[in-house]
């Protein structure tokens, strides 16, 4: 068992953050936050995979001021994420948001600051602050120093505006599209502050070399216990993003939601069209929300054995395939009727 780091627990909306909390997974609309229904509509999509944690952009006042109509409507707890106007935070907080995501030493004046950290403080609307590698302060891209330690003193900075007003809702990342230089970044400062840790590889990539990038990277520190709340950054559909997050943590037995989907690979003894098999089969099942583990075998001689771990499971022979429970074969089916029979053999199980 994965010994988490401890943190101070934060609370955003309805969901707790660090502490002994479960880890939470979030995502960020790309949608125009101006425009309520189609931000809405996404929202209610990223929620059905099990988005916890919701970010919008805010770019302007009337995005500042739709987040009013949006917070009313939306499932879950949702984040401004705010660049140099500290008036937008101000809106956003009065408008209902859950949480922001600022970096302070980016909103100018000193009073400008307070005026955001005494409503935020007083309203509990906790404050990420969000380190990115490509956009650091000019004075650190100029110290002799890994690009990972210029991340944490970048961050211990901003960290130090909110504590001198004794602001202490505070979460942090450190997130670079380097996979080495965010996980060293964030083993840096694990032990320097007591506040969860947003964890990221931002900028990625696509689909395939982002999931990739992102479950090393974030793989490798919540293996270490480090991590409170993740997003996994991808150039797809957001709703990839949740999916992708889940399994992450469910590889890593740091939650028991959803399915985990486990398939053999293709040898000369499959018999049946695996890959399009296991296909289907995570996507006949992938809003169920108990903790199943379902097994895909090629074949089925020793598929059932292989498998015997799993709640439920098929395995294809010729033009026939045998579904099993708990590594006993439970029916033999016509290949074209093994989704529809394990559908319903899973569904009169958890009625």
């Amino acid at each position: 068992m994965i010994k988490r780091r401890k943190s101070k627990q934060l609370t955003i909306g309805n969901i707790k953050i660090g502490g002994n909390a479960p880890i939470s997974v979030q995502s960020m609309c790309n949608t125009d936050t101006r425009d309520v229904n189609s931000t809405l509509m996404q929202i209610n999509r990223l929620a059905e995979r099990g988005c916890e944690l919701i970010r919008l952009a805010v770019l302007d006042q009337d995005a500042a001021q739709t987040i009013k109509a949006i917070v009313k409507k939306s499932p879950v707890p949702l984040i401004a994420d705010i660049h140099f106007d500290y008036k937008l935070a101000i809106q956003c907080i009065h408008n209902g948001i859950s949480a922001l995501r600022l970096n302070p030493g980016n909103i100018g004046k000193r009073e400008n600051i307070e005026k955001v950290v005494l409503l935020a403080k007083k309203q509990n609307i906790p404050i990420r602050i969000g380190v990115n590698s490509g956009s650091l302060e000019k004075k650190l891209l100029d110290k002799d120093i890994p690009l990972s330690e210029k991340m944490v003193l970048s961050a211990m900075t901003h960290i130090k505006i909110l504590e001198d007003l004794d602001f202490d809702l505070i979460k942090v990342s450190l997130k670079s599209s380097d996979v080495l230089t965010t996980i060293d970044a964030y083993r840096l400062i694990a032990d320097k502050i007591p506040y969860p840790l947003h964890l990221g590889v931002t900028e990625a990539g696509t689909l395939k070399s982002g999931l990739i990038k992102s479950s090393v990277g974030l793989g490798t520190l919540l293996a270490e216990g480090i991590g409170d709340t993740i997003r996994v950054s991808l150039t797809e559909n957001p709703e990839q993003e949740v999916t992708a997050g889940f399994e992450i943590l469910k590889s890593l037995g740091l939650t028991e939601r959803g399915v985990n989907f486990v398939s053999c690979p293709t040898c000369g003894r499959t018999r049946i069209d695996l890959i399009k098999l296991a296909k289907q089969v995570e996507e006949r099942f992938k809003n169920i929300k108990e903790p199943l583990t379902i097994a895909t075998m090629g074949c089925a001689v020793n598929g059932p054995g292989e498998a015997k771990y799993a709640d439920f499971g098929i395995a294809g022979g010729i033009n026939e395939g045998i579904i099993f429970k708990k590594g006993e074969i439970i029916a033999k089916v016509p290949e074209n009727q093994l989704l529809d029979k394990l559908e319903e053999i899973i569904t009169k199980s958890y009625k």
